[in-house]
């Protein structure tokens, strides 16, 4: 899914293939995307799960470091997160009936009024 990233230039010109920085979740916290993001440069911020030990690094006598997690940008994604499911609880963004893209863009807008402007 990164490879298909395309974020758009201000000034015009070719889209970025890259993001600044990337949030997940504990599941996502495997080695192989932590090194496919690193051979990216690509900032992260994926917490590790709490059950994992750290594991030796490649043979190595001592275990491994533990990976730093930003908890303030985490708790950003969270929010965002929280927010998604907020607005699959309605029915007409969780089903999606629209067959047209920017019918859907519309209840999906409309929707998150709904939630903003509700106490």
């Amino acid at each position: 899914m990164l490879e298909q990233v395309k974020v758009p230039r201000p000034g015009g010109g070719r889209p970025r293939t890259r993001p600044d920085h990337v949030g997940g979740d504990k599941a996502y916290s495997s080695r192989r995307n932590r090194r496919y993001l690193q051979r990216r440069q690509i900032k992260h911020t994926i917490p590790e799960p709490g059950t994992s030990e750290p594991t030796a690094n490649d043979g190595a006598a001592r275990p491994a470091r533990p990976t730093g997690c930003d908890t303030t940008v985490y708790r950003r994604r969270n929010e965002v997160e929280r927010t998604i499911n907020r607005l699959k609880t309605l029915r007409a963004v969780a089903t999606r009936y629209d067959k047209r893209a920017y019918v859907f863009h519309g209840t999906v807008t409309v929707a998150a009024i709904r939630l903003w402007l509700r106490p």
